[in-house]
């Protein structure tokens, strides 16, 4: 396929791999030794027939001098390496990440003192409602019966807590709801332009778009909605609110997460979301959907096998302020729009709910369904209220970046974005202006790194069913998969060998399918007023009771003002920051 002449990519690639600046460099302890030429080496390094490095002094014979030989230890990559690192952009899919894996979950439990030791952990899983999909989407292809989120989560449940020996089991719908909360209130804070910070606002629930941001587009970052994500609001609720109710103390608690993206293990080891006074993180371990799946198959564990009770929802108990009784979270919450957090639909009804006039809204999809226009208009006068957009996939996430630069004023960076934004510019004055719809700035933007959304991340199961005869990727270009490094599975038939990493359309759609309860459509409606009202109740509490604000009697919702010092509570619970990350590396000097 030829790509027009003016789309040039570069610092980006999908199956993504160290860089030839991902190093650690070596400390040399070894003193200058007298009578040395300047620059001779002082010690050489030599390997043994099994590969092992040795340090010996250069001045030494090799062959006689094995008591002076020093053993090199292998060179590993953490996490928090990783992301010191300029080199690469988002994935650590190819890292060596020693810190979160299925492994350590296991090591980690199976090395736990019991409870009535004191340095006894208390362990707790929480799981995203994409990774339910995908494993809903999995055990469905191959039943005669669909099988819901909720038997999968009710299955996921008896097998943490009675063959891991986890104590609680969530999923992460009720975090996600005050994620969306927070985020109503930044957008309207964003909007009055308090604290410097105005439209667009960029949603920042994806790591790998947060990192490639502060990796390649630092001018993006005021952007960024400071908000945490739900992984990380609900590593807040079980370190600091959950726990306090448990009498436990932060880092008392092992705190795993179940998510459908590799990028989360990044974000969970970010500094800024690290307890500084207990010395643990708010969330201990980061493991895909695979790597769940995979603990199963090793433990024996069938899937596809019921369990007592799957079919019947629990009813959460919302307990009044300051109960020491602890709170039955509600359970797979559906918030309206799209499957990767339905941010800018949430967004879309907050405005619609607080309009004095009625508000319609029109859509217009812009080359596929993974980048898509939405604008609020006033019924009355035909004024555009809103317009925001939903981007999924790097090639889509460019041209938000070129067209959010644009509008505001500021000079996109390096990387495709950037080199091609002069000749953007060009064209944007050779057509002209159009609209209001079309020439008004987007106000926001829902932001996501995979195709597909967060269903497709490339931690999700792989589909098993004719995907490795397809020659085109998630976002429809086509793809030698062997020339790009993904290998099939072997010994099978080869309509049921296992596709490519990152999947196909056909199966996001049973894994979208399965997401919003085998309806065909996301539902056109908010859930019921009655379980709003309770998920909102709930969660001023968990405001009321983490902030501690003055006047906590007069608090009706999230969005009620507090006192200075709790609302500096609240944003050092709730939110967070991005820093640019300035790279070393220079394109035209890389040797391929």
């Amino acid at each position: 396929m030829a790509f027009s002449g003016a789309l040039t990519l570069t610092d980006l690639n999908d199956f993504i791999t160290p860089s030839q600046a991902c190093i650690k460099p070596v400390e040399v302890l070894s003193t200058p030794e007298d009578g040395k030429k300047p620059g001779a080496a002082f010690t050489e390094i030599k390997i043994d027939s099994t590969g092992s490095y040795y340090e010996v002094s250069s001045n030494q014979d090799t062959s006689t001098s094995k008591g002076a030989e020093r053993k090199l230890q292998q060179a590993q990559i953490s996490l928090n390496d990783c992301l010191a690192c300029s080199g690469c952009i988002t994935s650590a899919e190819s890292v060596l990440i020693t810190l979160q894996s299925h492994n350590e979950v296991l090591n980690v439990l199976g090395a736990n003192p019991p409870p009535s030791s004191p340095d006894h952990k208390f362990p707790v899983i929480s799981i995203a409602p994409q990774s339910l999909a995908s494993l809903a989407a999995t055990v469905s292809s191959t039943s005669h019966f669909p099988v819901t989120l909720l038997q999968i989560l009710r299955r996921v449940q008896a097998f943490c807590i009675g063959v891991l020996g986890f104590e609680r089991v969530y999923d992460t719908t009720f975090a996600r709801h005050i994620a969306l909360l927070e985020h109503t209130q930044e957008f309207w804070e964003r909007k009055r332009d308090e604290g410097g910070a105005g439209l667009p606002m960029l949603a920042s629930a994806c790591p790998g778009w947060v990192c490639y941001a502060e990796k390649t587009h630092a001018e993006m970052l005021p952007f960024i909605a400071r908000g945490k994500s739900p992984q990380q609001v609900m590593g807040t609720l079980i370190k600091t609110w959950l726990g306090g109710i448990w009498r436990k103390r932060p880092d008392q608690i092992y705190h795993v997460s179940v998510m459908p993206c590799y990028d989360k293990k990044l974000e969970a080891s970010r500094q800024d979301f690290y307890d500084e006074v207990y010395s643990t993180r708010d969330v201990d371990c980061v493991i895909t959907t695979g790597e769940l799946e995979l603990l199963m198959r090793e433990r024996g564990w069938d899937l596809s096998v019921p369990v007592d009770s799957e079919t019947t929802p629990r009813q959460p108990i919302l307990i009044g302020p300051d109960s020491v009784q602890e709170p039955v979270l509600p359970e797979l919450v559906q918030h309206p729009g799209s499957s990767s957090g339905s941010y800018l639909h949430t967004l879309m009804s907050a405005i619609t709910r607080t309009s004095p006039d009625p508000l319609e809204t029109s859509t217009r999809t812009i080359r596929s369904s993974d980048y898509e226009e939405y604008v609020l208009r006033n019924q009355r006068t035909g004024e555009v209220v809103f317009k925001g957009a939903k981007c999924y996939g790097f090639r889509n996430l460019q041209n938000v970046v070129r067209k959010v630069g644009k509008e505001a004023g500021v000079q996109v960076g390096r990387g495709a974005a950037g080199r091609i934004a002069g000749a953007v510019r060009a064209r944007a004055r050779k057509v002209g202006v159009g609209g209001e719809a079309e020439s008004k700035g987007y106000d926001y933007v829902e932001v996501m790194a995979c195709p597909g959304g967060c269903v497709s991340g490339g931690g999700q199961l792989r589909p098993i069913a004719q995907a490795s005869q397809k020659q085109v990727d998630a976002e429809g270009y086509p793809r030698n998969w062997g020339y790009n490094g993904v290998e099939m599975e072997d010994g099978r038939p080869q309509d049921t060998i296992a596709g490519p990493k990152w999947g196909n359309k056909e199966w996001t759609k049973e894994v979208e399918r399965a997401y919003w309860h085998d309806l065909p459509t996301p539902p056109p409606s908010p859930p019921p007023d009655s379980l709003v009202d309770a998920l909102d109740r709930l969660a001023l509490r968990v405001k009321v009771e983490l902030c501690q604000p003055q006047d906590a009697a007069n608090h009706a919702c999230w969005s009620s003002a507090m006192d200075a010092d709790a609302e500096r509570r609240r944003r050092a619970l709730f939110r967070t920051q991005y820093r640019a990350v300035e790279s070393e590396v220079v394109g035209l000097a890389v040797k391929w």
